[in-house]
C-alpha cells in the first residue's frame, strides 16, 4: 500500500492542478528487455541515399538483394547488404504465381513491414506493384506514400518505359520520396513484351533502354535497375548516367548487382521454382537441399517415434503431483488415461525410449 500511495502522490503541481509524471508501469521488467517491435534505427549505421551516392562516386560496387519477410531481412542485415528490395517478385517466389502481376498492394505492405522489422542497416526499397501507379500520377504518389508510411520503406521502385511512368516517377520525387527506376525487361509489362524476354538486343531496343534510363535520371531517380540487357548496353547506360545502375542479368559493368533471395541461395527445389529461376542467376548456396534433408529426417523420426525423446521433453512433473494426478483421473473414471500417464511417468523417470 505504501508503494501504491507513493506512486499516486508523486505529482507535480501546475496552477493548482496535479499532474502525474509519465511513468511506465506496464511491466516489472526493464523496458529495454521487453520486445515491442522494431528497435530505433541508428543513423550512424544505416545505409542512406548519401551512402549509395558515396559508394558510386568512389567506384565501389553496390549490393542489393530481395527480401520478403523478417528472417530474410535479418539475413541481409547480418551479411551487410547495402539495399534490401521488397520486390513484387514475391508474387512468384513466395505466393507461387507465374508472374508478378497478381500480387496486391496490401500483400506488398505486409512484406514491407516484415522486412522493416528485420533489416536495421540496409536501405529499404519497396516495389510499386502492378495496378497501383499506372492510372495517374496522383495514384502513383498515393501508393508511394503508403509504401513509406505503412510499409516502413525508405524509397520505392517502379518500372519505367512509358511516358506515363516517367511522369509518375517525377511526381513521386517531387512529393519528397526517393525513387529507383527499372528498365530493360520490366516483368509487369510482359503482356506487351510477349513474355519474359531480354531487351536491348537490337539497335532500336538498345537505344530505348538508354533513353529510358536517362529520362528516369532527369526526373530525379537516385538509381536505375537494368534487367536482362546485353552487357554492352548496360555498360553504355552506366557510362551515360550520373546515378548508379544496378544490374540483374545485365553483365558485370553496372554500378551494382541485385538477385532474388530464393534464387541466389538455391532454395528452388520445387518444379514451379525451377521454371522461374532465371538462367543468369548463380546459386551461391544449395539451401533447398538442406531444407529437404531436414524435413525428411524430421518425418522419419516422427514416424519411427525417435522424436521427441526425453531430451526434447523438458517439462517435468514431480512424483507427488503425478500420484495426485492419477488419483484425480481415476475419480473421473479415466482409468485407461491414468494407466497411460503412469507408464509415461515411469519411462521418463527411467530415461527409457517411449
Amino acid at each position: 500500500m505504501a508503494a501504491l500511495f507513493k506512486r499516486f502522490s508523486n505529482t507535480i503541481t501546475n496552477n493548482g492542478f496535479k499532474i502525474r509524471p509519465c511513468v511506465r508501469y506496464m511491466s516489472n521488467l526493464p523496458e529495454n528487455t521487453v520486445y515491442g517491435g522494431p528497435k530505433p534505427q541508428n543513423p550512424d549505421q544505416r545505409v542512406t541515399l548519401t551512402t549509395i551516392r558515396q559508394k558510386h562516386r568512389r567506384g565501389e560496387m553496390i549490393t542489393m538483394v530481395t527480401a520478403y519477410d523478417y528472417p530474410s531481412a535479418v539475413h541481409l542485415d547480418t551479411a551487410g547488404i547495402d539495399i534490401a528490395l521488397v520486390g513484387d517478385s514475391a508474387s512468384m517466389v513466395v505466393h507461387g504465381h507465374d508472374t508478378t502481376l497478381p500480387i496486391t498492394l496490401e500483400e506488398m505492405l505486409v512484406h514491407c513491414r516484415s522486412v522493416a522489422r528485420g533489416a536495421k542497416r540496409p536501405l529499404l526499397v519497396g516495389d510499386l506493384c502492378f495496378g497501383t501507379y499506372e492510372s495517374s500520377s496522383q495514384q502513383a504518389v498515393d501508393t508511394a506514400v503508403r509504401v513509406l508510411k505503412e510499409g516502413g520503406m525508405d524509397a520505392i521502385k517502379l518500372e519505367g518505359g512509358a511516358p506515363s511512368r516517367i511522369s509518375a516517377a517525377k511526381h513521386i520525387v517531387e512529393a519528397g520520396i526517393a525513387v529507383m527506376g527499372h528498365v530493360g525487361l520490366t516483368p509487369q509489362a510482359i503482356s506487351v513484351l510477349g513474355g519474359f524476354r531480354p531487351q536491348g538486343k537490337n539497335i532500336l531496343s538498345a537505344v530505348k533502354v538508354i533513353e529510358t534510363a536517362l529520362a528516369l535520371q532527369e526526373v530525379g531517380c537516385f538509381s536505375v535497375v537494368l534487367e536482362c540487357v546485353p552487357a554492352p548496353v548496360a555498360a553504355a547506360a552506366t557510362s551515360a548516367l550520373r546515378i548508379p545502375t544496378i544490374g540483374i542479368g545485365a553483365g558485370p559493368l553496372c554500378s551494382g548487382q541485385v538477385l532474388v533471395y530464393h534464387d541466389l541461395l538455391g532454395m528452388m527445389q520445387h518444379p514451379h521454382h525451377a521454371k522461374v529461376t532465371p538462367k543468369f542467376c548463380k546459386k551461391f548456396a544449395q539451401v533447398g537441399e538442406v531444407i529437404n534433408k531436414g524435413l525428411l529426417e524430421y518425418k522419419q523420426e516422427v514416424e519411427n517415434r525417435s522424436f521427441p525423446g526425453t531430451e526434447h521433453s523438458p517439462y517435468k512433473i514431480n512424483t507427488a503431483e503425478v500420484d495426485g494426478f492419477l488419483k484425480e483421473l481415476q475419480k473421473m473414471g479415466l482409468d485407461k488415461a491414468a494407466a497411460a500417464a503412469a507408464e509415461a511417468a515411469e519411462n521418463f523417470e527411467a530415461g527409457n525410449k517411449i
